[in-house]
């Protein structure tokens, strides 16, 4: 026992002189010591980091399906299945981060991978021939005639898919690590670990939101209004930001040269070895909360993909003479504006309020805010359909349904909603998803739980884009190979609403089956999580 304690206390702490965090032993530190952790302290350190990386990651995630549509000249359904794909790469690889390099290689691996590839694809998009932004026509009776952008050469092709993947490659090493060692640092010997690590969460995603919105309003405005190039370009200060409040104490820098130096041998794979033989099934016991989740996220996915291509058909103009148009991208941040306004007040507000009914330090069980979460997709998606039906109403009304450059006359305001609806629901699943994973795999193992939480989320993102394509194949085949299809380039000829109304459809059957399975969950710590 003594030498067990010895081990405990050399494990991840923060370093209250400098501010900065405590390199880690050679036995795998921070890796779930109920001792000598950091507190709140690190916890704010490493959530303000995260801030920063969300600046950057999502300055070319947000408009990902706009370029790939505009300067990448592909059709809707192949954007959207890209941007899908490569979304679904993003968090599927998380489950590689801390199993291939552990933790620490892999949190400092995705500082370099992140630089390089924000700085490949400024270079990608510098590659691209001189053609003006293609701007939308805001008058439905003026006649739009915009000029057709070039295909991308191959060099350029390749160029730029290897620069999104190894940005890809980065969040997945970035995303697990980071967080997990943030949930690590509240004592498991203190009462009050738990209602703190649940507030974490939230906090967390409350201030990953908060990049969210600045680079879905900003950035996104700058890359449709005045130069790609500039727009990723931005994102490089983000990174480098974020890198240097990583290395700004002496203890931090000491902290990065001790892991370069560190033996390749997997922390979490010597940690699996010892585990014991209770423990070894837990992903079989999770695999059916988890398969559940699936059509969560591909509703999720949508928020990125086609939400952005309705609004690009709408009326986006702000102030009586209209001269600004709103970057369809930036309705994105309506999400994040749920973010950080609803998630303090579940914090601060309802949490507190149901644990005077429930006794329970999160207010509400794990699996309980998942459920809640999961209807409210389903509400999101007949919303969705709802608007998507009366957008094609107008298109038509207008005359506009051979003139996929024209605006449809419908304020972009009316899919304001599903966005709030979609954000609500992200609050409440995402984040209780991340916790329950995190809670529920035995305590050394707490990276590889939120790896899993992600991956179903990556997951549902290539499901996204496999149903995305499958759907186009079958309704474009059954108009006789014309391009009818549901997701038709000229969109006034599409037929979103009804794939909003067969994801609709989808999520309602997976809340029952989900309340089926989480009455029946027996949680690894009785008091339930």
């Amino acid at each position: 026992m003594a030498g067990r304690g010895a081990t405990l206390q050399s494990l991840t702490v923060l370093d209250m002189e400098s501010g900065g965090i405590l390199p880690p032993s050679e036995t795998c530190a921070g890796s779930g010591s109920p001792d000598g952790r950091g507190g709140w302290r690190a916890a704010r350190f490493l959530i303000a980091v995260g801030f920063l990386e969300r600046i950057g990651f999502n300055g070319v995630q947000g408009n990902l399906v706009m370029y790939l549509t505009g300067p990448m000249a592909m059709s809707t359904a192949a954007a959207a299945a890209g941007a899908n794909a490569w979304g679904g790469t993003v968090l599927v690889l998380t489950l590689a981060a801390d199993s291939r390099l552990g933790r620490y290689r892999a949190i400092v691996a995705a500082g370099v991978l992140h630089l390089l590839s924000l700085g490949m694809l400024t270079i990608s998009s510098v590659m691209q021939p001189n053609h003006p932004h293609p701007a939308s026509c805001h008058d439905a009776a003026a006649a739009c005639s915009p000029s057709p952008t070039p295909p991308p050469s191959l060099a350029r092709l390749v160029f730029f898919h290897a620069a999104l993947y190894l940005l890809a490659l980065a969040q997945g090493f970035h995303n697990p690590c980071s967080e997990a060692f943030g949930a690590d640092q509240f004592a498991a010997s203190d009462p009050g670990a738990r209602a703190s690590r649940s507030s974490y969460f939230n906090w967390y995603q409350f201030f990953n939101s908060f990049g969210y919105g600045i680079s879905n309003t900003a950035l996104s405005y700058v890359e449709d209004s005045v130069s790609w190039t500039v727009g990723f370009a931005q994102p490089v200060d983000g990174a480098l930001l974020a890198r240097l409040a990583k290395t700004s104490s002496s203890a931090a820098r000491a902290w990065t040269a001790r892991v370069f130096r560190r033996k390749d041998t997997s922390c979490t794979e010597r940690l699996l070895a010892r585990e014991e033989v209770g423990e070894k099934g837990f992903l079989a016991k999770l695999l059916p909360i988890w398969v559940t989740s699936i059509v969560f996220a591909i509703v999720s996915a949508q928020e990125v993909t086609l939400f952005i291509k309705q609004g690009s058909t709408m009326d986006r103009r702000i102030g009586a003479r209209g001269g600004l148009v709103v970057p369809p991208a930036a309705l994105q941040s309506i999400v994040s504006v749920i973010f950080l306004t609803f998630v303090p007040v579940y914090d601060r507000a309802l949490v507190p309020l149901a644990r005077r009914f429930t006794g329970h330090p999160a207010g509400i069980t794990t699996l309980q805010r998942v459920g809640v979460g999961m209807a409210m997709s389903c509400l999101a998606m007949a919303v969705a359909a709802l608007v998507e039906a009366r957008r094609l109403r107008v298109a038509r009304d207008a005359g506009l349904v051979d003139r996929p450059d024209a605006t449809v006359p419908m304020g972009v305001w009316w899919l304001v909603p599903q966005h709030v609806l979609v954000g609500v629901a992200e609050v409440l699943a995402v984040i209780g998803l991340e916790e329950f994973f995190y809670d529920q795999v035995a305590g050394e193992l707490h990276s590889v739980g939120l790896a899993v939480s992600q991956g179903v989320m990556g997951v549902g993102s290539y499901a996204s884009g496999a149903l995305v394509a499958a759907i186009d194949w079958a309704t474009a085949a059954r108009s006789g190979g014309g391009g009818e299809s549901w997701f038709a380039d000229d969109l006034n000829r599409a037929h979103l609403d009804y794939f909003y109304w067969l994801l609709a459809a989808l999520a309602a059957l997976e809340v029952a089956v989900f309340v089926y399975l989480a009455q029946r969950y027996d949680y690894k710590n009785k008091s339930k999580p």
